[in-house]
């Protein structure tokens, strides 16, 4: 082992009088091309850290001497590498080569929930995990069937229905969510990777609210939208409120698309980045919409993309904003695919408000705020939101 660090050493000290890459393949909203030239995608160069690489090898050696497991080297640099990547922010992630195989599977706007089943055992008030196969990435990770589950994501599930908790577990595909398998103590990552299939859907309210479910925004939402909106164009239709409540997002060039419907011109949303520079997306003259009146229903699980067409309608004043303050996740993340199979999933960009402010961390506040209570049922809650629509 001694051998081992020494020849670690000489090698990071070699690295210290050069420079290195840092290699990465992008897209628009996420990269799914590991095939990538080395020398053309090379982005940048930096010296690296002699002082820092010094102390790793130190803290490196004292845990092969004195960890109480044996640990391998590859396990080591494995742990060492997820643990860089997490510490950027809560998106980022290093991704296995399985794990990256799975994503790279699916499509930007994608929905998915977990590989198991949840269970709840009224008389004890308690859910239960079910339905875990042999050998899937969640029996992998330790997680069997009959154990109980206290939090989804620190969200305590003791008092809420089947349908609240099937919405926790819904996400955006390959996105991860913390499942709590004892009162205390850290709580088990599960990875989203069992897809689902999603659409819009309507429901014409008796006070003639068009209530539009959109679950996530895909590549067609734009066009699915206008299609219904000119379905109901000779019908009595008072108000149009979409209902965004639980959308993780989708991609954004898909809630562009459907913001740019209802605006005449204006920014929609600007992206940051350091290493990208800025874009800034702007409504195109349209008034096929304009006499409208709109709605927005947003809650805690709003996110990414959602925010992004609930800020740019409600900054423009295009449509009333009602719920709960949104999730807060306003960030363009792109994979970076790596020699040997596995990924960086990276933040590099992040959303702003036509007004400039920023989404990520701090979400988009209703312009009513009406908590969805435990007790209501969801069509209760649809029109007590509907007819506060009309009366503003």
């Amino acid at each position: 082992m001694i051998h081992q660090l020494k020849k670690l050493g000489i090698l990071l000290g070699l690295l210290g009088c050069m420079n290195h890459s840092i290699l990465a393949a992008t897209s628009d909203d996420r990269s799914q091309n590991s095939d990538y030239d080395l020398d053309e995608k090379t982005l940048h160069s930096q010296e690296v850290p002699v002082d820092e690489i010094q102390r790793f090898v130190q803290i490196y050696a004292l845990i092969k001497d004195n960890y109480v497991r044996e640990t391998s080297d590859d396990e080591l640099f494995e742990q060492a590498i997820k643990g860089l990547v997490s510490g950027l922010d809560r998106y980022s992630r290093y991704l296995t080569p399985t794990e990256y195989h799975q994503l790279i599977q699916y499509t930007d706007g994608d929905v998915a929930t977990v590989d198991f089943d949840l269970s709840l055992d009224r008389a004890q008030r308690q859910w239960y995990i079910r339905g875990v196969r042999p050998n899937s990435d969640s029996a992998k990770l330790g997680i069997h069937n009959g154990m109980p589950v206290y939090k989804l994501d620190n969200t305590e599930l003791k008092d809420l229905n089947p349908n609240q908790v099937k919405n926790i577990l819904l996400g955006a595909v390959g996105t991860v969510i913390n499942v709590q398998v004892a009162p205390v103590g850290q709580p088990i990552t599960v990875v989203r990777n069992k897809k689902i299939e999603v659409e819009i859907a309507t429901t014409l309210l008796k006070n003639q609210v068009l209530v539009i479910k959109v679950p996530v925004f895909q590549q067609e939402t734009a066009s699915e939208i206008k299609s219904i909106l000119e379905q109901y164009a000779n019908s009595k239709v008072k108000a149009v409120l979409f209902d965004l409540s639980n959308n993780p997002g989708g991609l954004l060039s898909a809630a562009v698309e459907t913001a740019d419907l209802f605006l005449n011109n204006g920014i929609i949303v600007t992206t940051r980045s350091r290493s990208e520079g800025s874009q800034t997306f702007q409504a195109l003259p349209s008034k096929e919409f304009e006499g409208l009146k709109l709605g927005i229903l947003i809650n805690s699980r709003s996110a990414s993309a959602a925010e992004v067409f609930t800020a740019a309608l409600k900054e423009h004043q295009r449509a009333w904003v009602l719920g709960e303050k949104s999730y807060g996740k306003g960030v363009v993340q792109k994979l970076f695919p790596l020699p040997n199979g596995a990924a960086v999933q990276m933040t590099v960009s992040h959303y702003f408000t036509p007004n400039g402010n920023m989404i990520d961390g701090r979400g988009i506040q209703p312009d009513q705020s009406m908590p969805r209570l435990a007790n209501i049922k969801d069509n209760t809650y649809l029109e007590n939101v509907a007819d506060a629509l009309l009366k503003h």
